[in-house]
Order: C-alpha cells, then structure tokens, then sequence
C-alpha cells in the first residue's frame, strides 16, 4: 500500500502544478502548453505503474506501465513489422486512396444536383453500416493481406471526407460567387480560385477525423484475417495467450502513431489554411 500512497500523493503534487501552470500569466506560452498535458501524461503513467504494483494486480489484467515499455523494447523487430503492413500499407494506402476519391466525388456532386440529392443519402446510409459487418466482406473480396485492409479504410474514411468537402464548397457567399461571374471566371476557375480555397478548412476537418478512423479500420480488419503479422493480427493472437504486455505494447505503438499521424494533417493544415480565424493567434 505504500506505492498506492505514494501514487496518490505524486498525483495531487503533479495536479497542483498544473494549476499553478495553467493559472499564471506565462499560461499562454508555448512552453506551458506543453508542460500542462506532459505533466498530465507522466501522472497518469506514475499512478497506473503505482496502483498497479502496490495493490499486486496479476499481470493478465493489467500490467504496468515498466513491463509494458520492457516489452517493447525487447520486440521492436515484431512491432516494426506490425507497424509497416498494418499503418503504411493497410491505413496509408486506403487513407490516400479514400481521401483523394472522396474529394473527386465532392466536386461531380457540386456539379450535379442529382447526386447531390441522391449519392449523399446513399452515403450516409453506407457511412452508418458497422464496420464489423462490412470488414469479413470486404477480407472475403479483397484477400487476406494488406488490400482488403485498404479495401475497409477507403470505406471508412470516404464519407466523413465527403460530406464536409461537400459543405466546404458550398460555404462561399453569393457576392463572392457573383464577382468571380463579373470578371468572367469559368466554373473551373473559381473552383480552384475560390471555392477549393474557402474548403480547405472542412476538408482539413474531414482528412484530420479520417486519421483515426484509417488506424481503427485497418486494425479491425485484420481480426477477420491477415497474414501472420499486422497489428490487429498480433493483438488478437496475444489476447488468446493471456500475453497482455504484448496487447499493450501494439496498442501504445498504434496510439503513438495515430497521434503522429494526426499531427502531421494539422501541421499541414496549419500551413494551408493560415489564413483561416482558426489558425490566427
């Protein structure tokens, strides 16, 4: 109980410096921004390693934060392999592929006011099917290695990309389209000169919702089948040996390189969208 205690009390120390942090006049700061959630993060990780070892939970259902960083650093050639057929070839490929078709589609919809009264409908229906009964299709298509897992990303991350490029381009004003009619613009051109600009935010919107959905996909689908690798693979063939350090050490790969991924859209987006009050200080 003594590491119970002392968990305890590392966490009202780190909870109290974060108040003092996020009260100051330097809160603002780049340098508190990134104090308060790192501060954040290690107390969680000091209460999980404390709670656990101090009340004894067996390491089938819980282990600590150390076994699970041991695991990992005595398995990065198994968590390599994992991370490249699940991240870069099942939920980049399918992220590129679905993104880039849902976009594409986004424009013939502007175009057409007959898809756009009848292909959204249809997409919002298919965007509500359970991807556990579409991924064992999907697998059954498309085979057991990295393309039916594309197969299921480009399913997933379509239509959210969809529909806010869709509200993107419509989220011009009637003056702004009206000038661009005045100086004899084509349709092509305040397409690309003002309506794709203007969109840009609810794309990003859409790509950045479709980070974590490419991830989720990618891993879910290879519990229908998968070579003997891929993270999804591993987690569920560890689960079946009570191997629970492993689980974890995939998970916390998997959640790292969802935030990384994440990351980089928003980075992107910064650079993209200065202009947008959002990205403003």
């Amino acid at each position: 109980m003594i590491l119970v205690g002392l968990a305890l009390l590392f966490w009202a120390g780190a909870w109290w410096l974060n108040a003092r942090i996020a009260a100051s006049r330097h809160a603002g700061g780049r340098a508190a921004r990134l104090a308060v959630p790192a501060i954040f993060g290690i107390t969680i990780l000091v209460v999980w390693e404390g709670l656990v070892r101090g009340l004894e939970v067996p390491g089938v259902i819980l282990p600590p934060p150390s076994a699970i960083a041991a695991r990992i650093g005595g398995s990065l050639d198994i968590l390599w392999v994992d991370f490249v057929q699940t991240f870069v070839k099942g939920a980049l490929s399918g992220y590129a592929m679905g993104c880039g078709a849902a976009v594409l589609v986004a424009v013939l919809i502007d175009r057409s006011p007959f898809l756009q009264r009848g292909l959204l409908p249809v997409g919002n229906f298919i965007a509500a099917l359970p991807i556990i009964g579409t991924a064992p299709i999907l697998v059954m298509w498309f085979g057991f290695d990295w393309q039916s897992k594309a197969a299921v990303v480009v399913v997933m991350v379509f239509f959210p990309v969809l529909v806010n490029t869709v509200q993107g381009l419509a989220d011009t004003s009637a003056m702004q389209r009206d000038l661009m009619k005045t100086w004899s613009a084509s349709y092509w051109q305040t397409l690309l000169k003002l309506r794709l600009p203007a969109a840009m935010p609810f794309i990003f919107n859409g790509l950045k919702i479709a980070t974590t959905l490419a991830l989720i996909g990618a891993i879910v689908a290879e519990f229908f089948g998968s070579p003997i690798k891929g993270m999804g693979f591993r987690i569920s063939t560890e689960v079946g040996r009570l191997s629970l350090d492993m689980v974890w050490a995939e998970i916390a790969v998997a959640a790292l390189a969802g935030s990384a991924f994440y990351g980089a859209v928003a980075a992107v987006e910064k650079g993209v969208t200065f202009w947008h009050p959002s990205q403003r200080r």
